[in-house]
């Protein structure tokens, strides 16, 4: 939309109806105002999918692959796909804006969240969230660059402020988001956290670089209920608060104008961005575009692509690729086997219409070639798993599934429903809604004592059979949005339950100001013998051909709003993959995490996958790389620590409020280099199923400064099957007169090739690779001199380097 046309259409509006637009008119759509002909913009969560308005477990949504999972493809065009999905959902959905990508990095490996976020590098997390951003907005649906900037952690999220010097924030944190911006982004959400001082949603950063610098001409929303007043927003460059629409602003905001403390050219200019958003997905333009709707079989081929592309194989003795005719008896053990995490734990969580665990998966694969024996192993000492259609049916209608009623103070039924699980984050409620109510027939498969909970905030109860287990009022001591209404805490009991003997479980949970309505009910069957477990997988190893073990962490170690606090996979899980790998050498791990673990066993095993969190596609995914049909096309976005205490960057608490990035630029492998430490696996491992061979690279010796170059790697598929791999160029300056990494990564390029064909890969390296930012000036810079140019298959494995001269040339806006 022409910027003539905005400015006319602002301009039939008064200052009431202006400011009306800057505030969510619900959770999550925006305000119309049909003296103009616009209609409310719909939002969404889309990281992994595309929810809707509604945490409704009825309305499903294809699940993609963590970000994680999907930073370890070091694929564009994959990412472009996907985001062609997201798109096509959302506009199946009534959905305009899409809340991705995240950008922020993997500070830490013990950021709770990591699993959201692509990579710990700046060069492979922009290039990755900018092709999702391209993939989504050509479709005509906005995609939004979050969380600006230093949403890096989850302890004290809200409230923390961050520190860092001018040249980190630039060079490292800030990057991705530019590189957003010059992808054509149309929005951008600022964090709930500060940065030196000043929150986010208030912050100059909104205004220079974003807005000023590099031209951003969308809207920058804020995270939700992350604005706190009205003046300093308002002031700052923010152009829309969600959620509304009890927002700050409404109002306050008109009334600030009125008393001269707000310019109403600031007001204009928002009002000007939203509309030009408005512009964009359609909701100036009369009925809602239609886009064509991914038929169910292609997406679940692109999903299941997804899957292999971002498993990456970081050990292989000669194990994988399994062979199917060979394979008469394949042992499956783990409990992640058959019920694989397969999404963190979160505000972004969608509902899939069914997943493929790696068991179905095998299953599927051997199908009258080979037979499959599953084995649990020892249970995960994790808190109970909502209620769910497999254990549960309605006391009422006595369908698979539970009963939800609302309740007016007197208990007298207002509304209810069959829904399929305990878990209900937003029920509806009616006038007069005093208490929510969830009833389930639970029948039980095991005989012993069962764990029961309830999760939410308040006076709540839980009975079995008419018999209270739990009665209590648990207050709500947190602001954070997401433990109030995604994640609330859970209040556990214990009683014995006999098998096949079905029992009527009845929780209630009172409403009250400022604690949600989420209620999630909750059961557990009684923990395996550990001894017995374990001996029952060791007998079932020895009796294979191979053997595929699967662990993983859980949803309450890996989820929004915690940090984590190790990264060991407990002992339970690791005596089970050492137990597995002693009995058969033809043992392969499958770790399902959103990211680094602890792997004292990874020496052990014949081979070793690394599967992230990998979307409902899991099981078909995996059996395909397992069996040969998909290369392992993966590699490492993280560095993979053997231990936590080897990991040089680990604190996410703050002190005294304030978290200082004391590391600066050297998050990552450039840590790990600097330090001299040597990791499990480098950023940038992964092993294919064919061997390659860099026979020669292409590169100048002397360029210069501010001109973009191109490095040409030919390499030779030595193996005997197609492989792809992806080329990795680095950059050092050993003599610099700034600080600088040990080295750091400038470009890459994947190729692929058939056995004994030579391909080459073009990488090209932007000026950017080579500038600072200065400070003192203001302005990105250049170092003349002589750099080192290195081509590798990760951070610490070079194949081929040379001197790079580096010559002094005037580049506009850098000095």
């Amino acid at each position: 939309m022409r910027d003539d046309m905005v400015e006319q259409l602002t301009e039939k509006l008064d200052l009431e109806q202006k400011v009306c637009l800057l505030t969510g008119s619900r959770t999550w759509r925006t305000a119309g105002e049909v003296t103009i002909g616009l209609r409310s913009m719909v939002f969404s969560d889309g990281p992994v999918g595309v929810r809707g308005e509604a945490w409704d477990e009825r309305s499903t949504s294809p699940l993609l692959p963590c970000a994680s999972a999907l930073g370890a493809s070091w694929d564009e065009q994959l990412l472009r796909d996907l985001g062609g999905l997201l798109a096509s959902e959302a506009a199946r959905k009534g959905v305009d804006v899409v809340l991705a990508p995240n950008l922020n990095l993997h500070r830490t490996p013990l950021g709770g969240r990591n699993f959201a976020c692509y990579s710990e590098d700046p060069v492979l997390t922009a290039r990755t969230g900018a092709a999702l951003i391209k993939g989504i907005q050509e479709q005509g649906v906005a995609a939004t660059a979050k969380h600006f900037v230093a949403s890096d952690s989850e302890t004290d999220r809200l409230h923390v402020d961050v520190r860092m010097d001018d040249r980190t924030l630039r060079e490292v944190y800030l990057a991705p988001f530019e590189a957003a911006v010059q992808a054509g982004v149309w929005l951008v959400m600022a964090g709930y956290n500060s940065v030196d001082g000043t929150t986010m949603t208030a912050h100059p950063l909104l205004s220079e670089p974003l807005k000023g610098e590099w031209g951003f001409d969308g809207v920058a929303v804020s995270d939700w209920a992350a604005v706190r007043t009205v003046e300093e927003p308002a002031r700052a460059a923010l152009d829309l608060a969600m959620p509304g629409p009890n927002g700050p602003w409404s109002q306050h905001l008109v009334e600030a104008v009125h008393d001269g403390r707000i310019p109403e050219t600031a007001i204009d200019d928002k009002v000007h961005r939203l509309l030009r958003l408005a512009g964009r997905t359609g909701a100036l333009q009369g009925p809602r575009r239609r886009l064509p709707v991914l038929r169910t079989n292609t997406t679940r081929r692109l999903l299941r692509r997804a899957v292999a592309a971002g498993t990456v194989l970081v050990r292989n003795d000669g194990v994988l690729p399994l062979d199917p005719g060979a394979s008469s008896t394949v042992a499956v053990i783990g409990e992640h086997a058959a019920s694989p995490r397969v999404q963190g734990g979160g505000s972004a969580g969608v509902f899939p219409v069914a997943v493929v665990t790696p068991l179905d998966g095998i299953r599927a694969q051997l199908r009258g070639r080979g037979r499959v024996v599953y084995v649990p192993g020892p249970s995960l000492t994790v808190p109970p798993s909502p209620l769910d259609t497999d254990r549960c049916t309605d006391p009422r209608s006595k369908e698979p599934g539970v009963l939800l009623r609302c309740l007016d103070a007197e208990g007298r039924e207002l509304s209810a429903e069959r829904r399929l699980s305990g878990r209900q984050l937003e029920p509806d409620l009616l006038p007069g809604a005093h208490t929510v109510e969830i009833s389930a027939l639970l029948r039980p498969r095991n005989t012993g004592m069962w764990t029961l909970g309830i999760g939410g905030f308040g006076r709540m109860t839980l009975s079995v059979d008419g018999n209270p287990l739990l009665d209590g009022t648990y207050p709500c001591e947190t602001d954070d949005p997401a433990i109030v209404h995604v994640v609330p805490p859970l209040r556990t009991a214990r009683t014995y339950l006999v098998k096949d003997r079905t029992v009527h479980l009845v929780a209630r949970r009172e409403l009250a100001s400022g604690t949600g309505r989420a209620i999630v009910v909750v059961a557990a069957p009684p923990e395996r013998d550990p001894a017995a477990a374990l001996a029952e997988a060791v007998e079932a190893a020895r009796g294979a051909d191979a053997v595929i073990v699967v662990v993983g962490s859980t949803e309450h170690s890996e989820t929004e709003g915690s940090d984590r606090t190790d990264l060991s996979l407990g002992h339970h899980q690791d005596e089970l993959v050492r137990a597995v790998a002693a009995a058969n050498p033809r043992t392969v791990a499958v770790v399902n995490s959103g990211g680094p673990v602890e792997l004292p066993w990874r020496e052990e095993v014949g081979a070793l996958l690394l599967t992230w969190f990998p979307g409902q596609e899991a099981g078909g995914g995996l059996a395909d790389v397992l069996f040969g049909r998909s290369e392992p096309g993966g590699r490492l976005p993280t560095t993979w620590a053997a231990s936590l205490a080897d990991a040089p960057v680990t604190h996410t608490g703050p002190v005294d409020g304030r978290l200082d990035y004391t590391e600066g630029l050297h998050i990552g492998y450039r840590a790990w280099l600097r330090q001299g430490r040597q990791p499990a696996y480098w950023f940038g491992h992964g092993l294919g199923y064919t061997t390659w061979e860099y026979e020669h690279v292409g590169a100048p010796a002397q360029i210069e400064a501010g001109v973009q170059f191109t490095i040409r790697v030919t390499l030779r598929n030595t193996g005997d099957r197609p492989g792809r791999e992806v080329v990795q160029v680095y950059l050092a300056r050993p003599a610099s007169s700034v600080e600088r990494p040990a080295r750091w990564l400038a470009g890459y390029a994947a190729v692929c090739a058939e056995p004994d064909h030579a391909v080459t890969a073009e990488v090209v390296v932007a000026p950017r690779a080579l500038q600072h930012w200065s400070s003192e000036k203001r302005a990105w810079a250049n170092e003349p001199g002589d750099f080192r140019l290195m081509v590798g298959r990760s951070a610490g494995a070079m194949e081929w380097e040379a001197p790079l001269g580096v010559s002094a040339t005037h580049t506009p806006g850098v000095d």
